[in-house]
């Protein structure tokens, strides 16, 4: 591996400028039809300045969709093939070329976009799939708390990234959503690593807006036509809220969302962390296209209890109570299929949730004390059976 890459600038295409900070264009698109969603797509690019403005000719773009894991379309879970269709068709018109991929948390890349019904339409317009199986060390000097992150190649082979995240609750972050979507460009189990050695929520968020504003996608464009409410971001419930939102400032997208969905940016920790580390802005929003008021969801099922900047303080003076105020996953036994996902996705040696002596006919148990509250397990239980909960003092504290 090559530890002394540097991502030069140029990766941010000069047409995608500053003075674009806190832009942000909301489309109303009610459904995935194929051709209301290019439609949508086209009138938000539009809003934004227009596609030749975030590439030049000859160069080569990474399409970034959200690929969790490999679940139908109709799950909320990744991205929807008509809005990476639509995108990828409109960037194809300009005349860039294109590839596409992401690290998925589970399961190899092809089989992953295979099930997202991504793969066919990437075949059908000629995009191939990036290399996301190997990683090259990128050193990034001018980090807040990451000095260097391992990429996959095909992210470095790209000239740019337009990034495609879901709007989707997530048990960590409370949103996964522009700034944490390129977590993805991270291969395979590396990703765990982080997890492990940034076991604050407030370390974690700085990692992520480090992360993005190493990469510097020129442009995001968010499928929020069905989000994921609730058990999010992989066994939540799909929540029509029929917008797409685009922008090249993540922090106000996500701002954004956190408007539509009524919850308090302040609660968010990508966002809070993002505009202290100069990603972006959430205090200034400037909403384009459709009215937000168009689109309030207040009754969206996304955790808005506790401050997460106080939860932090506390894991540093009091992880002696941890397990009494903390939320953790737990499994529910009816549901667990005793497939052993949780075991092999959790990012500390060794698991802090495994078999009791390797009994495979009874579900999986924690050892709290050595649970570091990633919520990978959750995140990636295929079968819905890992939730996250609070203890009883924990809610009484956040009320």
């Amino acid at each position: 591996m090559n530890s002394d890459l540097i991502i030069p600038p140029a990766r941010a295409h000069s047409g995608a400028s500053v003075s674009m900070q806190g832009k942000v264009v909301l489309v109303r698109c009610e459904g995935y039809e194929e051709a209301a969603v290019y439609s949508a797509v086209q009138r938000g690019v539009d809003l934004l300045g227009g596609i030749s403005r975030f590439f030049q000719a000859g160069e080569t773009l990474l399409l970034k969709p959200n690929v969790l894991s490999g679940k139908s379309p109709d799950r909320a879970i990744t991205t929807h093939p008509s809005v990476f269709q639509a995108v990828a068709r409109l960037f194809q018109e300009g005349g860039a070329s294109l590839t596409y991929g992401d690290s998925p948390g589970f399961g190899k890349v092809e089989t992953v976009v295979q099930r997202a019904k991504l793969s066919s339409v990437a075949e059908k317009l000629g995009i191939p799939l990036a290399d996301f199986s190997e990683g090259r060390t990128v050193s990034f000097p001018e980090g807040a708390i990451s000095k260097q992150f391992t990429i996959a190649a095909g992210v470095l082979a790209a000239d740019g990234i337009i990034s495609l995240p879901k709007l989707k609750t997530h048990a960590l972050t409370r949103l996964t959503g522009a700034v944490k979507n390129q977590f993805g460009c991270i291969p395979g189990l590396r990703k765990g690593e982080f997890h492990a050695r940034m076991q604050r929520i407030d370390q974690f968020a700085a990692m992520l807006v480090d992360l993005t504003r190493m990469l510097s996608p020129r442009l995001y464009v968010m499928d929020g036509v069905v989000a994921m409410e609730g058990n999010g971001p992989g066994n939540g419930t799909p929540r029509p809220l029929n917008v797409l939102l685009f922008s090249t400032d993540p922090v106000a997208l996500d701002a954004a969302v956190s408007r539509i969905v009524c919850l308090d940016p302040a609660l968010v920790p990508t966002i809070v962390k993002g505009q202290e580390q100069g990603l972006g802005t959430y205090e200034a929003l400037e909403l384009l296209g459709d009215p937000v008021e168009d689109f309030l969801c207040p009754d969206f099922d996304v955790n808005r209890r506790g401050d997460w900047t106080k939860d932090a303080a506390g894991r540093r003076s009091a992880r002696l109570i941890k397990n009494l105020v903390s939320p953790r996953p737990v499994i529910l036994k009816d549901k667990c299929t005793r497939c052993g996902t949780c075991v092999k996705v959790c990012p500390i040696d060794p698991p802090a949730v495994d078999f009791l002596q390797e009994d495979k006919s009874r579900p999986p148990e924690y050892d709290y004390k050595r649970c570091i509250r990633c919520y990978c397990c959750q995140e990636m239980c295929p079968d819905s059976a890992t939730v996250v909960e609070t203890p009883l003092l924990g809610r009484l504290i956040h009320r």
